[in-house]
């Protein structure tokens, strides 16, 4: 009975953090959307551009420049100015990108737009891992925190269904919707759950462990006492003031090692992490998709329906780790995604590598085609089951309370730029050297993650954040 009450007393008013999770993570859903929106946009902005290749690429990918440098101030200025404030910034760049993408007339327009919604995706991508870790008991952090990966598959689903239901009324992302190019309308959905966002983000708490780093204690004490009750608040506010008791305002220097000079070791797992989530070739399927099962010798409809498919059991594999990460821990999960990422990775290339080259398209054999597609699924299955989720799990809650912006900010910006490098360099390579070489590049990362988890990640799994050491 003892050990029932302190634990129902440590998970707080569950249904409330529930809901603020829910809140925090609409900047996860909005950040699928806007980078899977892209998917079924390409052609059409290929056609109003007049974009091929190197150009084509940076259509997709400037977005990701938006994101990097999102990223990586988002952290430092949300020390200074809160985790809720900057989500609200966040959600402002969000609508004007979105409206500005759609009337975009020229590529450099486009660009601009698509780098604001960058910045916005950048700021929650780090923004909302950090205020659910701040917030949620220790127990359920790695459940609540996978709901920002939940909400990011939503999002990347919901763009890839919208794209599908807009073309199949058009006739193509080419074609004309109710007076504007359907690729404009891609753009213009998102407006809806942009503003919702902004709205809901004024009725959720601030981080009490931001109102402590402030020294605004009643604050910090009235917003942990909303979410724990008064019973445990007031130790939950007396552990945070211990392990800041001897340290200052956080900056970025507190990256460094005290002797020797360079980033901190914590500092570089959390580089590794991001940059590794990246460099598997993910988001080529997310952003590319279409593109990828048309050079495969899928129809444009046919393609965006496995995109749809794809989201679908996306939603299902991130379901799984909410359940399970708490119980199994965070670095199981990652093990298991490398080695599985890696197999199905090399499946795809060697089924890419059987295609004949006829007038310029691959064709695959229907058997071949089918192996490609199943296992492309598999791999997208195995990256939101575990490296998708878990890395922004991981992020969230790894660093000690003083580095956890800056470090966030920085491995954010090492992930948004790997990100835009992968994206910038796959037309290119799909040009030079072909899916099926592009695909094994994306496996060889796979297998080295394996290595890297083994050495270089630690668990975390029931740790509260004042126990976590750099």
């Amino acid at each position: 009975m003892s050990d029932t009450s302190t634990s129902s007393k440590q998970s707080g008013n569950i249904g409330f953090i529930v809901l603020i999770c829910l809140v925090a993570t609409l900047g996860g859903f909005l950040f699928g959307f806007d980078s899977g929106v892209i998917n079924g946009t390409v052609k059409g902005l290929d056609a109003a551009f007049n974009a091929e290749n190197f150009a084509s690429g940076l259509n997709v990918a400037s977005m990701l420049l938006g994101c990097a440098v999102g990223a990586f101030f988002a952290g430092k200025l949300s020390d200074q100015y809160g985790r809720r404030n900057m989500m609200m910034i966040a959600a402002v760049f969000f609508i004007i990108s979105a409206w500005g993408s759609g009337i975009a007339g020229s590529s450099g327009s486009f660009i601009i737009f698509r780098i604001f919604g960058g910045l916005a995706v950048g700021a929650a991508s780090v923004m909302a891992p950090a205020y659910i870790s701040e917030i949620a008991p220790a127990h359920l952090r790695g459940g609540l925190a996978s709901i920002q990966q939940i909400a990011i598959v939503v999002g990347l689903t919901a763009a890839f269904f919208s794209n599908y239901y807009l073309a199949g009324a058009s006739g193509g992302a080419t074609e004309i919707f109710n007076g504007h190019e359907t690729w404009r309308w891609m753009f213009w959905v998102e407006l809806a759950p942009a503003f919702l966002f902004l709205i809901l983000l004024f009725f959720i708490p601030k981080s009490p462990r931001y109102l402590m780093v402030k020294g605004d204690e009643p604050g910090a004490l009235a917003s942990m006492t909303r979410l724990f009750g008064s019973d445990v608040a007031a130790n939950k506010i007396n552990e945070i003031k211990a392990s800041l008791a001897s340290d200052h305002k956080p900056r970025l220097s507190d990256l460094l090692k005290t002797s020797g000079g360079g980033l901190r070791p914590i500092v570089w797992v959390g580089i590794g992490l991001a940059v590794f989530q990246q460099l598997v070739g993910i988001n080529v399927i997310f952003y590319y998709g279409a593109v990828m099962w048309e050079a495969a010798g899928f129809t444009e409809a046919d393609a965006l329906k496995q995109n749809v498919f794809m989201g679908v059991m996306s939603i299902f594999a991130t379901l799984i780790t909410l359940f399970l990460i708490d119980r199994f821990g965070r670095k199981p999960f990652l093990l298991i995604g490398s080695i599985g990422m890696s197999i199905m990775l090399a499946i795809v290339a060697y089924a890419f590598s059987s295609g004949e080259l006829v007038n310029d398209a691959l064709v695959l054999s229907d058997n071949m085609g089918r192996t490609a597609l199943y296992a492309a699924m598999a791999y997208v299955f195995f990256f939101n089951m575990t490296w998708g989720p878990v890395m922004w799990v991981l992020l969230g809650e790894m660093f000690p309370n003083q580095i956890r912006g800056s470090a966030l900010a920085v491995a954010g910006f090492a992930q948004w730029m790997a990100n835009f490098l992968v994206t910038l360099s796959f037309p290119v390579m799909l040009g030079s050297i072909g899916l099926a070489a592009s695909f094994g590049i994306y496996a060889a990362f796979a297998f080295l993650s394996i290595f890297f988890v083994i050495k270089g990640v630690s668990e975390t799994k029931g740790m509260e954040l004042e126990d976590m050491q750099g």
